[in-house]
């Protein structure tokens, strides 16, 4: 049996309940924490000392390695790197654009084929006489810039997403060098590469430290290195690559200016310009609550704007509702435990 333990519910927080005619019918719990610049810990929920799988919440952070491999890059495909897209035919187009540029087409991803996750993109994919392609695979933005970095350093390409892969090796070392801790276990993610578990507190300084190179006022962020500046700022330039219009993470970065980034099974990654970031994780593998909790622990410490956040919300938070009318019968808020520390 493995000696690495994830949080228990015992140890878990209740983050969010959902309602309906005011009697509470779900509760979210899992755990959250907020660190300053600094990589302290503002507020703690939970056990965000614990490991956590952060699947694709890392892949920012995988950004930063692939450019520092030498992966020549557009900033829309960097943002693509960072991202967990829908599919779109924009979102597969430039995906290949990265692979021809270095001669290469979507036979070399090594992540699995998929078909547009929207309605609307998907009766686009078929109008085009198209089946299931890596390109449509909401990894294939990272895997094209795995691609890229790995023929501007010489280095095999059929083994990239192996574990001891140079590039997965230099993934490993800006990890550890960002989120300040070892990965506690190494798995294998939905997409085929390495899946290190580190703990929801290492995560939020990781994508803190990404963040804070936008902020030249600040030591920290004059100190950052260039890769994470251009990762942040990729991100916030074109938040359609990192999901989709109209996608939570999308309009989040739209609206609110601060990087946002889900990632499988309940994990959620937000951080401000300023370093300030909340990582969030839901212990049954929802999102549901998991927007709401973490910009509402920003927004209580001052780095989102209050009167913005209310519309943003209204737009990414499903609405509790019953009958054909869609008529709003109940509501997703936040549980006590939440709105004791905010």
């Amino acid at each position: 049996m493995s000696s690495v333990h994830t949080a228990s519910a015992a140890e878990s927080a209740e983050l969010a309940v959902v309602t309906r005619a005011d009697v509470v019918e779900s509760r979210h719990i899992g755990s959250a924490v907020l660190v300053s610049p600094e990589g302290e810990v503002i507020t703690s929920l939970g056990a965000p000392q614990k490991p956590v799988f952060p699947r694709s919440t890392l892949k920012p952070l995988q950004a930063v390695a692939a450019l520092r491999a030498g992966a020549l890059i557009s900033p829309e495909a960097v943002a693509l790197a960072c991202g967990s897209h829908v599919g779109s035919r924009q979102h597969q187009e430039l995906a290949a654009q990265v692979l021809a540029k270095e001669g290469l087409d979507e036979s070399y991803l090594k992540c699995p084929t998929a078909l547009p996750a929207r309605p609307q993109d998907l009766k686009v994919h078929f109008e085009a006489g198209k089946d299931k392609t890596a390109l449509a695979f909401n990894c294939s933005g990272k895997h094209a810039a795995f691609l890229a970095a790995c023929r501007t350093s010489g280095w095999r390409l059929a083994t990239y997403a192996e574990a001891e892969h140079p590039l997965q090796k230099t993934v490993m070392e800006v990890l550890e060098e960002y989120c300040g801790e070892k990965p506690a276990a190494v798995g294998v993610d939905g997409c085929g590469a390495p899946a290190p578990a580190i703990s929801l507190t290492g995560l939020a300084r990781g994508i803190g430290k990404v963040a804070a190179a936008l902020d030249y006022r600040n030591p920290r962020g004059r100190e950052a290195e260039v890769h994470a500046f251009t990762v942040a700022q990729a991100m916030l330039d074109y938040p359609w690559a990192v999901q989709g219009r109209g996608e939570a993470n999308t309009v989040v970065m739209e609206e609110l200016g601060v990087l946002a980034k889900y990632g499988a099974e309940g994990v959620l990654v937000v951080a401000a310009p300023d370093g300030t970031a909340v990582a969030v994780k839901t212990l049954d593998g929802s999102h549901r609550a998991n927007s709401l909790v973490g910009l509402s622990l920003l927004a209580a410490h001052g780095t989102i704007d209050v009167e913005a956040l209310g519309p943003v919300l209204k737009k990414i938070t499903p609405a509790i509702t019953g009958g054909v009318t869609d008529a709003v019968v109940g509501s997703l808020r936040l549980s006590d435990s939440v709105t004791a520390v905010l």
